[in-house]
């Protein structure tokens, strides 16, 4: 097999982690919830599950309040 190139896993040559936080997230995150080019853009450690449903680890702005901007919804210091 004199001049045969193997190409790498694809998944092998992909950084996955999450573009807002740096996290780790699988390659199956990245391809049901990311973008058309599988990069998330939120995950669960920075987002809540709710918003990364409805769009968010694709980059979409949804209406759901941020966890990090928004303190005490949905994961954030509790209300006091």
């Amino acid at each position: 097999m004199v001049g045969v190139t193997i190409a790498p896993w694809p998944s092998a040559s992909n950084e996955t982690t999450c573009h807002h936080c740096g996290a780790y997230v699988t390659d199956q995150f990245c391809r049901v919830y990311g973008d058309n080019d599988d990069q998330a853009h939120r995950c669960g450690e920075c987002d809540s599950y709710r918003r990364l449903t409805r769009g968010s680890a694709a980059g979409v702005d949804v209406s759901i309040p941020d966890p990090e901007t928004s303190l005490g919804r949905h994961g954030g210091e509790p209300d006091v």
